[in-house]
């Protein structure tokens, strides 16, 4: 009885010296596609990556990306508890040369680690992968999860390539890398990508539709239904995946999309409504449509939903007297706590 009781003792002490250890007020919010870039390869790669008749001056928000222990006082302000940081895009996934590409997400996530290391109870990371190669990648995402305490990896759409072919992941050949996701039990978010010039061709009438107002979202949710329908939810059904934009519209249009997907040898053996109810979150990220959040709460339910502003291209604030104010008078208090930090806690892992 005695030896139990010290076994018991022990494994309780071991879970709470374990535990994670972050500013949990019970009331704040999680915000977590909050963006981050260090100099260099990938700053050139974010501030060249729209053209220029786009009218976007990336260059202006460099400056708050490299910044990350300045928007504590904003946090502090405006009720923030923790921040979730991921590099920027397209980050790795603009790199084509693959040893390249390798070698900088790993100084990518040492780097982040140190920069937060000293303030971990108010900053989170994502890891940034190389996805040239699967089975490295899945390495370098247990690397940051283990190593480094990272919560997942954000992923910035489709891979160049040096051949110029884009690399999707909803091929067999990356099913090492999910299976690693659902084995160390970590949130992958598909976060979407300037376009490559093969790409832009389709905006060559409206070329103002590159970037955020259309280009981002036709195709990272098209490589977002690639995955479901492919079959990757299916042979990983604890996989958890995440999207931004409140689900880059997928879920407003769940009803077409299902009854359109007709193929008797279609390799997905559930509906895209079923994976997004059991293996996809979305977060508010600079989709400040509190319509919008009713309406989803409806279709995959309040459990999917969760906070995050996408910062700098929203300002913390803004976001903070969304989901305060006009979001919270749509929303019971239940149902608002769920968005805020509830079910991102679950899904992050911040309650073990």
């Amino acid at each position: 009885m005695l030896h139990n009781l010290y076994a018991l003792f022990a494994l309780l002490t071991l879970r709470e010296t374990s535990a994670r250890k972050w500013n949990n007020t019970g009331k704040g919010t999680i915000a977590m596609e909050e963006g981050w870039v260090i100099p260099g390869q990938l700053q050139d790669l974010f501030v060249n990556g729209l053209p220029a008749a786009t009218g976007s001056s990336l260059a202006q928000y460099v400056p708050q990306l490299l910044d990350i222990h300045g928007r504590v006082s904003v946090m502090d302000a405006t009720g923030i508890d923790y921040m979730i940081l991921s590099c920027i895009t397209p980050g790795i996934q603009g790199i084509a040369n693959p040893l390249d590409a390798e070698a900088v997400a790993r100084q990518t996530n040492d780097k982040l680690a140190a920069a937060i290391a000293n303030n971990t109870m108010r900053f989170g990371a994502f890891g940034a992968i190389s996805m040239h190669n699967p089975t490295a990648a899945a390495a370098e995402l247990e690397r940051v999860v283990k190593k480094h305490g990272f919560l997942g990896a954000l992923i910035n759409d489709y891979q160049e390539t040096l051949n110029g072919t884009l690399l999707y992941y909803d091929q067999p050949q990356y099913d090492v890398f999910w299976a690693k996701a659902q084995e160390l039990n970590v949130p992958i978010y598909l976060h979407p990508r300037f376009a490559v010039p093969q790409r832009l061709g389709q905006y060559q009438h409206a070329i103002w539709l590159d970037g955020a107002s259309q280009e981002f979202t036709i195709s990272v949710s098209t490589h977002l239904l690639g995955i479901c329908v492919n079959g990757v939810f299916d042979r990983f059904p604890k996989l958890k995946l995440i999207v931004g934009h409140l689900g880059e519209r997928i879920p407003s249009d769940l009803i077409r999309i299902d009854s359109a997907i007709q193929s008797s040898n279609i390799p997905m053996n559930r509906t895209i409504a079923y994976y997004f109810k059991n293996n996809i979150w979305e977060t508010t990220s600079t989709n400040f449509a509190s319509d919008l959040v009713e309406f989803h709460k409806k279709t995959i339910g309040i459990d999917r939903i969760m906070y995050s502003i996408d910062y700098p291209f929203a300002p913390l604030a803004a976001g903070q007297a969304w989901v305060n104010g006009d979001l919270a008078t749509r929303l019971n208090a239940t149902e608002l706590l769920k968005v805020k930090r509830e079910t991102a806690i679950n899904v992050l892992g911040l309650n073990n």
